[in-house]
């Protein structure tokens, strides 16, 4: 037989409709796989799962071949099946390109909108990181002015420069401290990236971003656009219908 263990499974669940889920299981319990031929299978006993319930399916029993003539069959039965699939594979892969097209483009659908989104909380994110940027400077400006006040105005040199040595030395602290914490040295870039993704997920979180949804949704999208790569490279990679299958 060419069809295969999974055209059998697909053609039960056209049949009919109320079937949502159906499996192949060995005797043993083992799952059957759906690159499976059904000369294969109906080789020996299994057991059909249909919606949970489960159905002991016997088969007739058939004479044993020697090892010989079995490997021969089985040989056979292997190339068989690959000339199948070799003139069956235009159509299988015009019905696989279509139904990733469309995939991809019901991922687009859905991306649009948490894209526009993402962009909107990503332009308050980099508002807010420049508006701190700023006022770093702000504050760094202020304290330079008042250090040069209290120097030569207020009190003199002398007095002023213990003052400075420990201002620095709590700078240090508050850096190595950074370190300690993030185990990431302190630069303008690593502090401002870290502080975007601080404002990301907060901003997020008011207006609805759901960020676990977004990725699920670039995750797929990027594997169908890979798995739709491959289908358009097959003849290139040669690669087997199953493994592509497989992989999809």
């Amino acid at each position: 037989m060419l069809s295969t263990v999974g055209s059998f499974l697909q053609e039960i669940q056209n049949e009919d409709k109320g079937v949502n889920t159906v499996a192949v299981f060995t005797a043993d319990g083992s799952k059957i796989p759906a690159s499976t031929l059904m000369g294969i299978l109906l080789m020996n006993d299994f057991k059909l799962v249909i919606n949970k319930i489960t159905y002991d399916v016997q088969c007739p029993k058939q004479e044993k071949l020697s090892s010989e003539h079995a490997t021969e069959m089985e040989t056979m039965m292997s190339l068989v099946h690959r000339l199948f699939t070799a003139i069956h594979f235009d159509e299988y892969r015009k019905k696989k390109e279509n139904h990733l097209l469309e995939k991809i483009d019901r991922l687009k659908k859905q991306l649009q909108p948490l894209e526009q989104l993402k962009a909107r909380v990503e332009g308050r994110c980099e508002a807010s990181i420049s508006r701190l940027l700023w006022t770093g400077l702000a504050l760094l400006s202020v304290q330079g002015g008042a250090l040069a006040w209290l120097t030569w105005w207020v009190y003199s040199w002398d007095i002023m420069e213990p003052v400075t040595y420990f201002i620095t030395f709590a700078n240090t602290m508050v850096f190595f401290a950074y370190f300690l914490v993030t185990r990431q040295d302190y630069t303008y870039s690593a502090v401002s990236g870290r502080q975007f993704l601080h404002f990301f997920y907060k901003k997020s979180k008011r207006d609805h971003f759901d960020v676990e949804q977004y990725n699920k949704l670039k995750d797929d999208l990027d594997e169908a656009k890979e798995a739709l790569k491959r289908l358009r490279h097959i003849l290139y990679f040669r690669l087997p219908v199953e493994e592509l299958n497989d992989k999809s």
